[in-house]
């Protein structure tokens, strides 16, 4: 008797592996039926806004991104930014809104030698909120663009980038 129950118990974690693996197989076999997010028509290189990123001037960006619409400051952007950066490297950034329907968020740092840093495009149904660790070449103000509901609204504040780490 000992022996079939010791012959069952070293069974049961052949069959538990078994069934995990029919599962991730079935997973693995179902997954073409499931449509696919609109996260890869984003990362579509088509849609990126190549000439936008390639222009010298804050303004110039803004025009490629956007069309003629001027941003209109908003208190409704929020923008996230250190008011001192020890590592122009790595400064983090955070932009959140709470206005409908937006399509996009850009960060644009004027001073940068490029300076559109950073464009999303907010999918429906997704929470407006990125966050992301700029670049920066020196001190200068930091603008966030939210497109929402066919207009541009922005929030800006200055980030000064000290040398070492000492404010100089």
């Amino acid at each position: 008797m000992d022996d079939a129950m010791h012959e069952q118990k070293s069974r049961r974690p052949d069959q538990t592996r078994r069934t995990i693996i029919k599962g991730a197989l079935a997973g693995l076999a179902l997954a073409p039926l499931v449509p696919a997010r609109s996260a890869r028509a984003a990362a579509d290189p088509g849609t990126w806004p190549r000439d936008a990123f390639a222009q010298k001037s804050a303004a110039a960006s803004i025009k490629a991104l956007y069309g003629g619409k001027t941003p209109q400051a908003s208190d409704a952007v929020n923008l996230d930014a250190p008011e001192i950066a020890e590592n122009g490297a790595v400064v983090p950034i955070s932009v959140s809104t709470t206005l409908p329907d937006v399509t996009s968020i850009a960060i644009v740092v004027p001073g940068n030698p490029f300076p559109l840093a950073a464009h999303y495009v907010i999918g429906p149904g997704t929470s407006a909120m990125v966050a992301n660790r700029l670049k920066m070449a020196k001190t200068s103000m930091v603008m966030a663009l939210v497109e929402s509901g066919g207009k541009v609204f922005s929030a800006s504040k200055e980030v000064k980038v000290t040398v070492g780490g000492c404010g100089g």
